[in-house]
Protein backbone atom coordinates (compact mmCIF):
# COMPACT_ATOMS: atom_id res chain seq x y z
CA UNK A 1 0.00 0.00 0.00
CA UNK A 2 0.93 3.57 -0.53
CA UNK A 3 0.17 6.38 1.55
CA UNK A 4 0.10 9.86 -0.11
CA UNK A 5 -0.32 11.97 3.14
CA UNK A 6 -0.47 15.65 3.65
CA UNK A 7 2.13 16.87 6.23
CA UNK A 8 0.31 20.16 6.63
CA UNK A 9 2.27 23.70 6.31
CA UNK A 10 5.10 23.28 8.45
CA UNK A 11 4.74 22.70 12.47
CA UNK A 12 5.13 19.09 12.86
CA UNK A 13 1.82 19.25 15.10
CA UNK A 14 -0.20 20.02 12.22
CA UNK A 15 -0.15 16.55 10.46
CA UNK A 16 -3.63 14.88 11.08
CA UNK A 17 -3.13 11.81 13.94
CA UNK A 18 -3.86 9.34 11.16
CA UNK A 19 -1.33 10.56 8.70
CA UNK A 20 1.04 10.08 11.68
CA UNK A 21 0.14 7.30 12.99
CA UNK A 22 0.74 5.74 9.41
CA UNK A 23 3.88 7.21 9.09
CA UNK A 24 4.94 5.17 12.24
CA UNK A 25 3.88 2.23 10.59
CA UNK A 26 5.48 2.01 7.50
CA UNK A 27 8.75 0.47 6.07
CA UNK A 28 9.21 3.39 3.47
CA UNK A 29 9.45 7.21 3.45
CA UNK A 30 9.39 9.10 0.30
CA UNK A 31 9.18 12.99 1.49
CA UNK A 32 9.23 16.12 -0.39
CA UNK A 33 12.77 16.94 1.31
CA UNK A 34 12.42 20.79 0.00
CA UNK A 35 9.19 21.83 1.71
CA UNK A 36 8.60 18.84 4.37
CA UNK A 37 9.74 19.81 7.51
CA UNK A 38 11.92 16.95 8.29
CA UNK A 39 11.14 16.81 11.95
CA UNK A 40 7.47 15.48 10.61
CA UNK A 41 10.45 12.11 9.97
CA UNK A 42 10.95 11.61 13.80
CA UNK A 43 7.40 9.56 13.58
CA UNK A 44 8.69 6.91 11.21
CA UNK A 45 10.66 3.63 12.68
CA UNK A 46 14.30 3.94 13.11
CA UNK A 47 14.98 1.15 10.56
CA UNK A 48 12.68 2.57 7.95
CA UNK A 49 14.25 3.39 4.04
CA UNK A 50 14.02 7.35 3.99
CA UNK A 51 13.88 8.89 0.28
CA UNK A 52 13.89 13.17 -0.80
CA UNK A 53 11.93 13.42 -3.69
CA UNK A 54 13.14 16.88 -3.89
CA UNK A 55 16.33 14.57 -5.23
CA UNK A 56 14.52 12.16 -7.65
CA UNK A 57 12.40 12.59 -10.70
CA UNK A 58 8.61 10.29 -11.16
CA UNK A 59 10.58 7.48 -12.53
CA UNK A 60 12.82 7.22 -9.45
CA UNK A 61 9.84 7.67 -7.04
CA UNK A 62 7.57 5.05 -8.88
CA UNK A 63 10.43 2.90 -8.64
CA UNK A 64 10.99 3.07 -5.11
CA UNK A 65 7.47 2.44 -4.71
CA UNK A 66 7.49 -0.33 -7.13
CA UNK A 67 10.31 -2.35 -5.41
CA UNK A 68 8.84 -1.67 -1.88
CA UNK A 69 4.98 -2.79 -3.03
CA UNK A 70 7.07 -6.12 -4.51
CA UNK A 71 8.74 -6.47 -1.10
CA UNK A 72 5.56 -6.40 0.38
CA UNK A 73 6.41 -2.74 2.33
CA UNK A 74 3.60 -0.25 2.59
CA UNK A 75 5.41 3.41 1.63
CA UNK A 76 4.13 6.86 3.09
CA UNK A 77 4.35 9.43 0.29
CA UNK A 78 4.51 12.70 2.46
CA UNK A 79 3.48 15.99 0.68
CA UNK A 80 3.54 19.40 2.30
CA UNK A 81 -0.05 20.80 2.99
CA UNK A 82 -2.59 18.86 1.57
CA UNK A 83 -1.90 16.91 -1.15
CA UNK A 84 -4.78 17.65 -3.57
CA UNK A 85 -3.41 21.31 -4.03
CA UNK A 86 -0.44 21.32 -6.12
CA UNK A 87 0.96 17.99 -4.87
CA UNK A 88 1.30 16.59 -7.98
CA UNK A 89 -0.20 13.41 -6.85
CA UNK A 90 -2.37 13.00 -9.86
CA UNK A 91 0.69 11.85 -11.99
CA UNK A 92 1.80 9.54 -9.37
CA UNK A 93 -1.89 8.33 -9.13
CA UNK A 94 -1.82 7.05 -12.58
CA UNK A 95 1.57 5.74 -12.46
CA UNK A 96 0.18 3.11 -9.30
CA UNK A 97 -2.82 2.50 -11.00
CA UNK A 98 -1.81 1.34 -14.21
CA UNK A 99 0.62 -1.26 -12.06
CA UNK A 100 -1.91 -1.99 -9.85
CA UNK A 101 -0.61 -1.01 -6.23
CA UNK A 102 -2.70 0.02 -3.69
CA UNK A 103 -2.93 3.44 -2.40
CA UNK A 104 -4.48 6.25 -0.10
CA UNK A 105 -4.54 9.88 0.10
CA UNK A 106 -4.65 11.12 3.74
CA UNK A 107 -5.34 14.67 3.53
CA UNK A 108 -3.43 17.32 5.46
CA UNK A 109 -3.71 21.18 6.73
CA UNK A 110 -2.95 23.51 3.26
CA UNK A 111 -0.73 26.61 3.95
CA UNK A 112 -3.14 28.85 3.56
CA UNK A 113 -4.99 27.67 5.80
CA UNK A 114 -2.36 27.89 8.04
CA UNK A 115 -1.69 31.35 7.24
CA UNK A 116 -5.78 32.41 7.72
CA UNK A 117 -5.13 31.02 11.16
CA UNK A 118 -1.44 32.82 11.94
CA UNK A 119 -3.18 36.28 10.92
CA UNK A 120 -5.91 34.90 13.19
CA UNK A 121 -8.87 35.95 10.17
CA UNK A 122 -11.49 34.16 8.85
CA UNK A 123 -11.45 34.16 5.01
CA UNK A 124 -15.26 33.98 4.40
CA UNK A 125 -16.99 36.90 6.30
CA UNK A 126 -20.84 37.50 5.71
CA UNK A 127 -21.59 40.49 3.73
CA UNK A 128 -17.89 40.82 2.38
CA UNK A 129 -16.89 37.32 0.55
CA UNK A 130 -18.50 33.95 0.96
CA UNK A 131 -16.02 32.89 -1.85
CA UNK A 132 -12.38 31.98 -1.61
CA UNK A 133 -10.28 31.43 -4.74
CA UNK A 134 -7.04 29.62 -4.24
CA UNK A 135 -4.89 29.81 -7.19
CA UNK A 136 -1.53 30.93 -8.91
CA UNK A 137 0.45 32.86 -11.33
CA UNK A 138 1.29 31.99 -14.36
CA UNK A 139 5.00 30.46 -14.91
CA UNK A 140 7.08 27.38 -16.32
CA UNK A 141 3.43 26.00 -15.11
CA UNK A 142 0.66 27.82 -17.35
CA UNK A 143 -2.54 28.36 -16.42
CA UNK A 144 -5.27 28.77 -18.41
CA UNK A 145 -6.00 31.97 -19.61
CA UNK A 146 -9.40 32.46 -18.20
CA UNK A 147 -7.98 31.85 -14.90
CA UNK A 148 -5.34 34.97 -14.97
CA UNK A 149 -5.41 36.42 -11.89
CA UNK A 150 -6.49 39.83 -13.81
CA UNK A 151 -9.77 37.96 -14.70
CA UNK A 152 -10.30 36.10 -11.10
CA UNK A 153 -9.46 39.75 -9.14
CA UNK A 154 -12.59 41.19 -10.71
CA UNK A 155 -15.00 38.59 -8.19
CA UNK A 156 -13.29 40.79 -5.76
CA UNK A 157 -13.33 37.15 -3.28
CA UNK A 158 -11.07 36.36 -0.54
CA UNK A 159 -8.16 35.07 -2.71
CA UNK A 160 -5.32 32.66 -1.78
CA UNK A 161 -2.63 32.65 -4.33
CA UNK A 162 -0.10 29.36 -3.80
CA UNK A 163 3.43 29.82 -5.62
CA UNK A 164 3.68 33.34 -6.47
CA UNK A 165 5.70 35.60 -4.26
CA UNK A 166 8.59 35.03 -6.29
CA UNK A 167 6.38 37.34 -9.08
CA UNK A 168 5.07 39.62 -6.82
CA UNK A 169 5.37 42.54 -8.74
CA UNK A 170 3.08 41.04 -11.48
CA UNK A 171 0.54 39.56 -9.35
CA UNK A 172 0.17 42.96 -7.94
CA UNK A 173 -0.43 44.42 -11.60
CA UNK A 174 -2.91 41.82 -12.22
CA UNK A 175 -4.87 42.15 -9.35
CA UNK A 176 -5.18 45.84 -9.59
CA UNK A 177 -7.41 45.15 -12.49
CA UNK A 178 -10.52 44.18 -10.08
CA UNK A 179 -9.12 45.16 -6.83
CA UNK A 180 -9.25 48.50 -5.26
CA UNK A 181 -5.55 49.34 -4.92
CA UNK A 182 -5.97 49.97 -1.18
CA UNK A 183 -7.43 46.26 -1.00
CA UNK A 184 -5.38 44.96 2.52
CA UNK A 185 -2.64 42.13 1.41
CA UNK A 186 -1.14 39.68 4.03
CA UNK A 187 2.26 37.91 2.45
CA UNK A 188 2.53 34.77 5.53
CA UNK A 189 6.12 33.61 4.68
CA UNK A 190 6.22 29.43 5.96
CA UNK A 191 3.37 29.86 7.85
CA UNK A 192 3.42 27.97 11.21
CA UNK A 193 7.69 27.43 10.83
CA UNK A 194 10.02 28.95 13.36
CA UNK A 195 11.33 31.66 11.11
CA UNK A 196 7.52 32.21 10.03
CA UNK A 197 7.32 35.98 8.37
CA UNK A 198 3.87 38.02 8.25
CA UNK A 199 4.28 41.46 5.49
CA UNK A 200 1.18 43.11 5.95
CA UNK A 201 0.09 46.43 3.26
CA UNK A 202 -2.06 47.05 0.36
CA UNK A 203 -2.48 46.61 -2.88
CA UNK A 204 0.22 49.83 -3.25
CA UNK A 205 2.69 49.32 -0.96
CA UNK A 206 2.83 44.97 -0.19
CA UNK A 207 5.61 44.31 -3.68
CA UNK A 208 7.84 47.01 -2.01
CA UNK A 209 7.46 45.74 1.86
CA UNK A 210 7.84 41.99 0.53
CA UNK A 211 11.34 42.84 -1.18
CA UNK A 212 12.91 44.61 1.50
CA UNK A 213 12.15 41.50 3.60
CA UNK A 214 13.83 39.07 0.71
CA UNK A 215 10.99 37.16 0.53
CA UNK A 216 11.05 35.14 -2.96
CA UNK A 217 9.26 32.01 -2.35
CA UNK A 218 7.57 29.67 0.31
CA UNK A 219 5.07 32.52 1.30
CA UNK A 220 1.25 32.52 0.62
CA UNK A 221 -0.46 35.96 -0.58
CA UNK A 222 -3.60 36.05 0.61
CA UNK A 223 -6.39 39.02 -0.49
CA UNK A 224 -9.17 40.28 0.22
CA UNK A 225 -11.72 42.93 2.10
CA UNK A 226 -11.73 39.97 4.76
CA UNK A 227 -8.25 41.52 6.23
CA UNK A 228 -10.10 44.56 7.35
CA UNK A 229 -11.41 45.44 10.58
CA UNK A 230 -14.45 43.95 9.77
CA UNK A 231 -18.14 44.86 11.72
CA UNK A 232 -20.14 42.37 9.91
CA UNK A 233 -21.22 39.20 11.67
CA UNK A 234 -22.21 35.80 11.23
CA UNK A 235 -26.23 34.92 11.97
CA UNK A 236 -25.21 31.67 12.98
CA UNK A 237 -25.20 32.87 16.98
CA UNK A 238 -27.04 35.66 17.10
CA UNK A 239 -29.74 35.30 19.66
CA UNK A 240 -32.13 36.83 17.20
CA UNK A 241 -31.52 33.86 14.68
CA UNK A 242 -33.01 30.32 15.03
CA UNK A 243 -32.34 27.70 12.78
CA UNK A 244 -33.14 23.72 13.05
CA UNK A 245 -30.86 23.39 16.14
CA UNK A 246 -31.35 25.67 18.34
CA UNK A 247 -34.91 27.68 18.55
CA UNK A 248 -35.21 31.50 19.41
CA UNK A 249 -37.89 31.00 21.43
CA UNK A 250 -35.68 28.35 23.73
CA UNK A 251 -33.15 31.38 24.39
Amino acid sequence: MVYFIGAGPGDPELITLKGMKVIQSCDVIIYAGSLVNKEILKYAKPEAEIYNSALMDLDEIIEVMVKSHKEGKDVARIHTGDPAIYGAIHEQIKRLEEKNIDYEVIPGVSSFLAAAAVLKKELTIPEITQTVIITRIGGRTKVPPEQDLKDLSRHRATMAIFLSVQDIDNVVLELKEGYEETTPVAVVYKATWEDQMIVTGTLNDISQKVKSKGIDKTAMILVGDFLKDIKSYSKLYDKEFSHSFRKKEDL
